[in-house]
C-alpha cells in the first residue's frame, strides 16, 4: 500500500510538471506578441545610452524570451561624440539585446549582452591622436567605480554595468578626423567585454579592404587581433596587452591595399605584433617572414625569402622609439640594425652591420622591385661592414663673421665644405663581386669594392629630414671596369636611402656599349646593333627612386567608386579616385661617337659618320651635330627621338639634313644606284612597303626638314633649296618646298607612291614659280629672251625606276604668264637655228597652257597680245639633255574692240 501511494504521487508530480511546461510554453508563444512593450522603448534607450555613454536611437522594440529573455531593436543608431564628427558611430538594421535574469530579482532592467550583425563601426582618429573609443572606455571606467556614501546609496546610485558586445559579419571604417580613409575591415567579428571591473578585453577579426579598389580578399590575408586593457584615467596610460597577426596575405594584394597600385610583387607574407605596456611606454615585439618573394614575369630559381624579429620601447607621447634591435638572417649572412629614434627635438641615430650578405640577395631585392631589370643577371660577392647614422644639427649662420671670410676663395670653401662631417660614419666592403649572365660576353668582375658615405645635394629636402641643410647622406663607390677602349670607363655609384645615383665616364667598344646598355634597360638600345667603327665616349649620369613609377590604381582605367553608403560618403559614383604621379628614372650625358659605320636594314648602303654626339635629357635622345657622307653625298643632321607624345599627335622622330653644294647626279648615284629594275632604287622602294611586311625591314615614320645651299638638277641649279619631307608607310610627302631658280622663286610640293597597279613607284610633283628671269629660261632652252619677269604654274605625274621610264611616263600640265617680252633665236651658223615667229618678236604679253605627255611639252591655248591685237602660236618643247624648241608661225587674227 505505501508503495502504491508512493506510486501515485510520482505521476500526479510528472503530470504537473508536464503541465507547467505547457503553460509556459504556452506563455512564450502567446504572450509576448499579446504585450507591447514600445512603451518601454525609451528606458530600453536610456538604458543603452547609459551603458555606452553615446546618445542612442532605435525604432522600435519586440520582446524575446527563448533561448534567454531580451529585446530585438530595430535601426539602431549610436551617435559619436560631437568632438570626434558628425557620423554615427555603430549602424546596425537589428540588434539583439538580452537581459540579465538576475537583475530581475532585484528588480531592475539590465543589459547583460548587445549582439549585432551585418553593423558598420567608425573609428575615428583625431589630429591630436586621441580615439574615439578614448571617451568609451573612460565613460565605462567612471561607470564601474563603486558609489560614495555607503552601500545603501551605492544601491540607490548604481548603474548599469557595461553590456557584453559583440558583432559578426560587419564592417570596420576608419577616419581621420573628419576625413574617412579608404581602408576598412571587412567581414569583421569583433568581441569587446569587460572581464571584471576595470579590465577589459577585445577579440577581432577581419579582412582588410579598401574602399576605392576592387581586390581579391581571398589574398588580402586574415586579422586577427587579442588585447586586454586595464582601467586608467585616460586611454594612452591603460595597461596594454595585445598580439596582432596577419596570415595569409598575398604581396601583390597586400601592395595594392597599402599602395593603392600593384607593383608587381609576389610572394606569401606572414606579420606579428606583441605590445606590452601602455601608449606612453610600451615594449613592441615584432615578426616579419616572407616566402616566394618575386616579380610577377618571371619566377627566378631561388625566389627571396627572409624572417626578420624587432624590438624596441615606444612612447606615444613624445612619437619615439628606443633601444631598436632587428635581426634577420639573410642567405649565409646576417644583417642587425639597432639604434634610437628619439622625438622631434632630439636627433635619431641607426647603426646597420652587415655580416657576409651575399650581393645576390641585393639583386633579387633590386629585381623584385624594378620590373626594368633583366632577369638573366647572376651575382656573386659578399658585403660586409658597418654604417652609423646620427643626425646633425642644422647650421645656424652667424651675423657676427667678419666681411673676410665671406670673401674666401673658391678652392678653400670647397675644401672646407668637403671636409664637413656628416651624418654617414663607417663602411661596408664588398668582396668578389661579379656580375655575369642576361648577355654580358664577359663578367662585370671588381676584386674588391668600398661603400663610403658622401654628402650629395638635396633636390627638395623636406623639414626636419636628413637633407634639411641642402645635403643627403649616401655610400659612394668608384671602380674602374675595362670596356674595350683605350681608357677604361670610371663608374660613380651613389646609393641614397630615397633612391640612387651613377656616373659613367670614359670609352667603351660598340660591342660592349651594347652589352652594358642592354643590362642597365636603356630603351632603343638595339640602335647599337646598326653600329660599328671606334671606341664610344660616354659621359653619362642616371637617378632614380629605389622604386619604379607605378601606374595610378587600374592604369587607363582609374578607380571608381560603385556606390555611395554610410561606410563610402566620400566618393560619388563614377567618380574618378585621385592619384599622384610618382617619380621615375632619368638618363641625361652624352655619347660621343667618331669614325663610325651604320647599316640599317632599310638602307641599300652604310652611312659613314665622321663624328655624332648623342644628347639624353629628360627622356628625349638627341643626335647633335651629325656629320655624315653616303656615297658621295655629304651633309649634317640632327635627329630629336621624343620620349613621349600627346595622344591626338603622332609620336615621331623628327630630323633636320642639312648639304652644301648638292649634284642630283650625285644623288641619283648615291641613293638611286643603276637604272634599271631590281637593282638599289628598286630595292629602297620595296623597303617602304614590303610585300611580307612579318619578315622584311619598312622605312620608319619620319619627319623633318631638308635644306640646300644648292641643288644642281643638270642645266638647272636651285638655291637656298628648303623642303619638309615625310616618310609615310605609302611612300614619301615633300610639301613647304622653297628654293630660288632661274632667277626667281619656286614653291611646291610633291608625293612618292610606292604601292601602284604597275609595280613602279609613282611621283606627283606641283609647283608655282614667280619671277623667272627670262634671260636665264631663254639660256636654258637655247634662245635669246628678254624683258619682264615670268610667273607659271604647274602640275606633272611621272612613274617608273629609269629616267626614260620618267621621260615616257610624264603627263601634266603647265601655265605661264609673260609681260612685256622678246623671244629671238641665238645667233649661230648652224644650219639648225630655230625660227622664231615675228609676233614674239616683241609683245606686251603672253598667256599660255601647255599639255606635258610623252617627254613633250605642246602649248594649247595661248595669246600673244600686242597692242590690240592677239594671236596665238603653236610649238612644242622636246624634253632630254639638251632641250629642243621648235615653233609654227600661225595665222593673224584682228583682236575685238
Amino acid at each position: 500500500m505505501i508503495e502504491d501511494s508512493q506510486g501515485r504521487k510520482r505521476k500526479r508530480r510528472w503530470l504537473w510538471l508536464a503541465l507547467a511546461l505547457v503553460l509556459v510554453l504556452l506563455a512564450v508563444s502567446i504572450v509576448p506578441p499579446m504585450v507591447s512593450i514600445n512603451r518601454y522603448k525609451s528606458r530600453i534607450t536610456g538604458l543603452m545610452s547609459a551603458s555606452l555613454g553615446r546618445p542612442v536611437r532605435l525604432s522600435s522594440v519586440e520582446m524575446r524570451l527563448l533561448p534567454t529573455p531580451g529585446f530585438v531593436l530595430t535601426d539602431l543608431t549610436v551617435q559619436e561624440d560631437p568632438v570626434y564628427g558628425s557620423e554615427p558611430i555603430l549602424h546596425a538594421n537589428t540588434v539583439t539585446a538580452s537581459i540579465r535574469l538576475l537583475s530581475l530579482w532585484r528588480g531592475r532592467l539590465e543589459i547583460s549582452r548587445i549582439s549585432v550583425d551585418e553593423a558598420s563601426l567608425n573609428m575615428v582618429r583625431t589630429s591630436e591622436g586621441r580615439w574615439n573609443l578614448d571617451s568609451l572606455f573612460r565613460t565605462a571606467a567612471e561607470k564601474a567605480q563603486p558609489a560614495a556614501g555607503g552601500a545603501e546609496q551605492s544601491r540607490n546610485k548604481r548603474v548599469a554595468p557595461l553590456p557584453y558586445l559583440e558583432a559578426t559579419n560587419s564592417r570596420i571604417n576608419f577616419k581621420r578626423g573628419a576625413e574617412k580613409l579608404p581602408f576598412s575591415l571587412v567581414g569583421a567579428d569583433l568581441s569587446f567585454w569587460q572581464e571584471q571591473p576595470g579590465d577589459w578585453r577585445i577579440r577581432l577579426r577581419g579582412q582588410p579592404a579598401r574602399t576605392d579598389l576592387s581586390l581579391d580578399l581571398a589574398d588580402t590575408g586574415v586579422l586577427r587581433l587579442e588585447a586586454r586593457f586595464q582601467q586608467a584615467p585616460e586611454l594612452r596610460l591603460m595597461p596594454i596587452h595585445l598580439e596582432l597577426e596577419w596570415r595569409e596575405a598575398q604581396l601583390g594584394q597586400l601592395a595594392r591595399l597599402v599602395m593603392g597600385s600593384d607593383p608587381g610583387w609576389r610572394g606569401d607574407l606572414t606579420g606579428e605584433l606583441q605590445l606590452d605596456g601602455t601608449a606612453d611606454a610600451a615594449e613592441v615585439k615584432t615578426r616579419l617572414r616572407a616566402t616566394g618573394v618575386h616579380r610577377a614575369e618571371f619566377a627566378p630559381a631561388a625566389p627571396m625569402d627572409f624572417d626578420a624579429s624587432c624590438g624596441f620601447l615606444y612612447h606615444f607621447s613624445s612619437r619615439s622609439a628606443e633601444s631598436l634591435v632587428c635581426d634577420s638572417p639573410l642567405g649565409d649572412g646576417h644583417i642587425r640594425l639597432a639604434g634610437d629614434l628619439p622625438s622631434n627635438g632630439d636627433r635619431p641615430h641607426l647603426s646597420a652591420e652587415l655580416d657576409r650578405i651575399p650581393v645576390a640577395a641585393g639583386l633579387d631585392a633590386l629585381r623584385t622591385v624594378r620590373s626594368d631589370f633583366g632577369p638573366g643577371l647572376e651575382a656573386a660577392g659578399s658585403i660586409s661592414g658597418k654604417i652609423s647614422y646620427a643626425a646633425i644639427a642644422p647650421d645656424v649662420p652667424s651675423q657676427e663673421k667678419p666681411v673676410r671670410e665671406e670673401r674666401r676663395g673658391r678652392a678653400h670653401s670647397a675644401k672646407a665644405h668637403a671636409a664637413a662631417p656628416g651624418p654617414l660614419t663607417g663602411s661596408l666592403t664588398v668582396l668578389g663581386f661579379q656580375l655575369s649572365g642576361d648577355g654580358l660576353t664577359t663578367p662585370i668582375q671588381a676584386t674588391r669594392l668600398m661603400l663610403e658615405p658622401v654628402l650629395l645635394p638635396a633636390q627638395s629636402p623636406a623639414p626636419g629630414s636628413s637633407a634639411a641643410n641642402g645635403q643627403m647622406a649616401a655610400l659612394e663607390a668608384t671602380v674602374s671596369l675595362p670596356a674595350g677602349g683605350p681608357v677604361p670607363l670610371s663608374v660613380t655609384a651613389r646609393l641614397a636611402l630615397s633612391g640612387y645615383e651613377v656616373a659613367v665616364h670614359g670609352q667603351a667598344g660598340i660591342a660592349r656599349a651594347r652589352e652594358l646598355a642592354h643590362v642597365a634597360g636603356i630603351t632603343n638600345a638595339g640602335a647599337l646593333d646598326a653600329l660599328d667603327g671606334e671606341p664610344l665616349t660616354l659621359d653619362l649620369g642616371a637617378e632614380g627612386p629605389w622604386l619604379s613609377a607605378q601606374s595610378p590604381p587600374s592604369a587607363g582605367n582609374p578607380a571608381v567608386a560603385d556606390e555611395v553608403t554610410p561606410d563610402n560618403p566620400a566618393v560619388r559614383p563614377g567618380e574618378a579616385v585621385p592619384a599622384e604621379t610618382p617619380a621615375s628614372d632619368s638618363l641625361h650625358g652624352t655619347v660621343t661617337l667618331r669614325n663610325a659605320n651604320w647599316k640599317a636594314e632599310y638602307l641599300a648602303n652604310h652611312v659613314e659618320i665622321a663624328q655624332a654626339t648623342l644628347h639624353l635629357s629628360n627622356g628625349e635622345q638627341r643626335w647633335d651635330p651629325i656629320t655624315f657622307s653616303y656615297g658621295p653625298v655629304k651633309g649634317t643632321a640632327s635627329l630629336n627621338l621624343p620620349s613621349s607624345c600627346e595622344a591626338s599627335q603622332p609620336c615621331q622622330p623628327k630630323f633636320e639634313v642639312h648639304f652644301g653644294d648638292l649634284d642630283a647626279s650625285a644623288l641619283q648615284a648615291a641613293i638611286l644606284g643603276a637604272r634599271e629594275p631590281g637593282t638599289m632604287l628598286s630595292t629602297l622602294i620595296a623597303r617602304f612597303r614590303p610585300s611580307n611586311p612579318s619578315t622584311a625591314s619598312v622605312w620608319p615614320r619620319l619627319e623633318g626638314t631638308v635644306t640646300a645651299d644648292s641643288l644642281i638638277l643638270g642645266p638647272v641649279t636651285l638655291t637656298d633649296a628648303t623642303a619638309t619631307l615625310r616618310i609615310l608607310e605609302t611612300g614619301a610627302e615633300i610639301t613647304d618646298l622653297d628654293a630660288d631658280l632661274l632667277g626667281g622663286h619656286v614653291e611646291g610640293g610633291g608625293t612618292l607612291r610606292t604601292a601602284t597597279e604597275q609595280g613602279k613607284p609613282a611621283y606627283t610633283l606641283e609647283g608655282r614659280f614667280e619671277k623667272l628671269s627670262p634671260a636665264e629660261v631663254g639660256e636654258l632652252l637655247g634662245l635669246r629672251w628678254a624683258g619682264r619677269t615670268i610667273d607659271a604654274d604647274g602640275k606633272i605625274d611621272l612613274s617608273g625606276f629609269t629616267g626614260k621610264d620618267l621621260a615616257d611616263s610624264v603627263n601634266g600640265t603647265l601655265h605661264f604668264d609673260w609681260r612685256i617680252g622678246v623671244v629671238a633665236a641665238q645667233e649661230s651658223a648652224s644650219s639648225d637655228t630655230v625660227e622664231v615667229p615675228q609676233v614674239l618678236a616683241h609683245f606686251d604679253r603672253w598667256t599660255a597652257d601647255a599639255d606635258i605627255a610623252n617627254g613633250t611639252i605642246t602649248l594649247k591655248e595661248n595669246q600673244v597680245q600686242q597692242g590690240s591685237r592677239k594671236r596665238a602660236v603653236q610649238g612644242a618643247l622636246t624634253l632630254g639633255e639638251q632641250p629642243r624648241v621648235s615653233f609654227v608661225v600661225p595665222g593673224v587674227t584682228q583682236a575685238k574692240r
